[in-house]
């Protein structure tokens, strides 16, 4: 996400953040594995979703994550809105992540609390990293729904950045902050986009992660 005057180049930070995308996906495959085995166990469903949000330049973008939420055990066959795979629940819920709650029933287990307060279930998104649809470093993907709601005028001026699996509103409140306050902070970091800011949101994600302050 470099600036003009920046050091890195877009295509430069591109090939790096695939490189390093293969070099975290090596490092905590074998951990991301045995979560999502622990995960389908206790929910009797596919280990991983893929939730619908908007992507770069408007693009669909099916978000990989660990599944975390879920009602009751699967009976075998898709519910309303799912689609189900072997792997995969494809889920098309535009409404999904404004309902979330620090207390959301959805979330029955302490261990997928835990992925979630500490950001586990947000690793397979490095998948999307190493494919050249997500960056380390940008605006969260939203649903449709979100960002015809929050975002209005200046929803077009946000995609024209790659969305990141870190970015300015994670490392600043996350989940206490409003639609609003999530909104300029993702237009403080489209419009000031540079290494700099670049290497410190970075280096504030992993202290954040660890505290998992402001997730639910």
């Amino acid at each position: 996400m470099p600036g003009p005057g920046s050091s890195f180049k877009p295509a430069a930070l591109s090939v790096c953040e695939r490189l390093a995308s293969v070099a975290l996906l090596l490092a905590v495959g074998p951990f991301v594995a045995g979560a999502g085995l622990v995960l389908s166990l206790l929910s009797g469903r596919s280990p991983l979703i893929a939730h619908r949000r908007v992507g770069w330049q408007g693009a669909t973008l099916w978000m990989l994550k660990l599944r975390t939420m879920w009602e009751g055990r699967a009976t075998g066959g898709p519910r309303s809105g799912w689609f189900a795979s072997s792997w995969i629940e494809y889920v098309d819920d535009p409404s999904g992540p404004e309902r979330k709650h620090p207390a959301d029933r959805r979330v029955t287990s302490h261990f997928a609390r835990f992925c979630r307060r500490h950001s586990i279930d947000e690793l397979p998104q490095l998948w999307h990293v190493l494919r050249g649809q997500m960056s380390l470093v940008g605006p969260r993907p939203v649903t449709q729904s979100e960002l015809d709601r929050y975002y209005g005028a200046v929803a077009w001026e946000i995609l024209q950045v790659k969305p990141g699996l870190a970015g300015l509103w994670q490392v600043s409140g996350r989940n206490r902050l409003t639609y609003a306050e999530r909104r300029d902070l993702d237009l403080q970091l489209v419009r000031g986009h540079s290494a700099k800011l670049y290497l410190q949101i970075l280096l504030r994600t992993v202290p954040e992660i660890w505290r998992g302050s402001g997730s639910w």
